[in-house]
């Protein structure tokens, strides 16, 4: 019975973990599940435009893309997107279809080139608000303190009001830690 117990108890530790594990990953949604899930409950988006030949989106995946404090806060706050700027299958924004467009081997996307407004850099950052208008699309690799800074900045609506270099020179982590967790 002891050695019952012992299983039952690390099975559950172990479910309680996965669980754990899960909740620090970010939640990454295909387009068209994004659109549908803002038709029921609006938040912002926010989009990882890359490409599959793409180093530093590589890269940006695998350090600050895969910070567990971020993705929780990415998750509260955003739908997240992961776009492939060549991607083959058209993609609707407001009834408006976009399309791949061919281009030498590759080519690109035309909703990949509307959000970063013709600027084809890799990976790049798009936010959406919660109707589905570009609030600002960001070119590079971004380390995890300023996409941290970056998150929050857009994710508490501070761009409204507070000038960019304001909210950076006055970012403190504890206040994006209490702000991912809900302790605001």
């Amino acid at each position: 019975m002891g050695k019952f117990i012992y299983i039952l108890t690390a099975f559950i530790l172990c479910q309680g973990s996965n669980n754990l594990l899960a909740q620090n990953k970010i939640k990454w949604l295909t387009w068209e599940e994004a659109m549908e899930k803002s038709k029921v409950e609006k938040k912002k988006i926010f989009i990882d435009i890359y490409t599959e030949w793409c180093g530093w989106c590589k890269k940006m995946d695998k350090s600050t893309l895969s910070e567990g404090h971020l993705a929780v806060y990415l998750n509260k706050n955003y739908y997240a997107v992961k776009f492939d700027a060549e991607r083959i299958t058209p993609a609707m924004l407001k009834d408006k279809e976009y399309k791949h467009v061919k281009n030498g081997s590759k080519g690109y996307h035309e909703l990949a080139i509307h959000f970063l407004q013709g600027q084809m850099s890799y990976p790049s950052m798009v936010f959406l608000d919660e109707d589905l208008n570009l609030i600002q699309s960001i070119p590079g690799y971004q380390d995890v303190k300023t996409f941290e800074m970056i998150i929050t900045y857009f994710g508490s609506n501070s761009h409204k009001s507070v000038p960019w270099q304001r909210y950076m020179n006055n970012f403190q982590r504890e206040i994006f830690f209490n702000m991912s967790v809900g302790k605001n």
